[in-house]
């Protein structure tokens, strides 16, 4: 069935009016926080050389050709300059043994990366050891995102391991874990 363009960008009434009702932010936070989302911790350099990283959980996919992906930093964030003028960034998705990483890079702290183990690319750029996986961008678009600033960046390379990843639920870091294979699953 084909939708007239009018139908496509008309909303029903009743979303019309809900879109004026506020939504209260800890109940945002609160459904927000049941959707599971993995753990990165995103990295560049300044211009002094020194490197620079957040813990962020806004990362998603979001193109293919190109391959693109996207991630957001709060407006207030000491580093959010810095993001800004680097041009590139990496994004290193965390496994669940390294649940302390996502703790020290989401605190302030004027040298996030004190004993941490990393190296860096040859633009740079840190990358975490044992990580699940790296995705090495040049920074495509920035837009603006009520209190955030989202980045989308454009994958230049990648890289992954076999660990289970980091993930956030409802406000608790855990490790997951595949799903034992059921019967059904076997017998496809």
């Amino acid at each position: 069935m084909r939708m007239m363009a009018s139908e496509r960008t008309r909303l029903p009434d009743d979303a019309q009016e809900d879109r004026q009702t506020p939504i209260d932010e800890r109940a945002f936070r609160d459904v927000m926080g049941r959707f599971a989302s993995g753990v990165t911790v995103v990295t560049t350099v300044a211009n002094d050389g020194a490197p620079v990283g957040v813990t962020v959980s806004s990362f998603s996919s979001v193109s293919l050709k190109p391959p693109l992906v996207l991630w957001s930093l709060g407006l207030r964030a000491p580093s959010l300059p810095v993001f800004r003028g680097a041009g590139r960034f990496a994004v290193n998705i965390l496994p669940g043994t390294q649940r302390h990483l996502c703790e020290q890079f989401a605190r302030p702290s004027p040298d996030k990366f004190s004993g941490v183990a990393y190296r860096r690319d040859s633009n740079g750029l840190p990358l975490l050891d044992g990580a699940v996986a790296q995705i090495i961008c040049s920074t495509w678009r920035r837009y603006p995102g009520g209190d955030h600033e989202i980045f989308v960046g454009r994958v230049q390379a990648l890289r992954a391991w076999d660990h289970d990843p980091l993930v956030i639920y409802r406000g608790s870091l855990s490790s997951l874990q595949p799903l034992p294979e059921s019967e059904d699953d076997a017998s496809s």
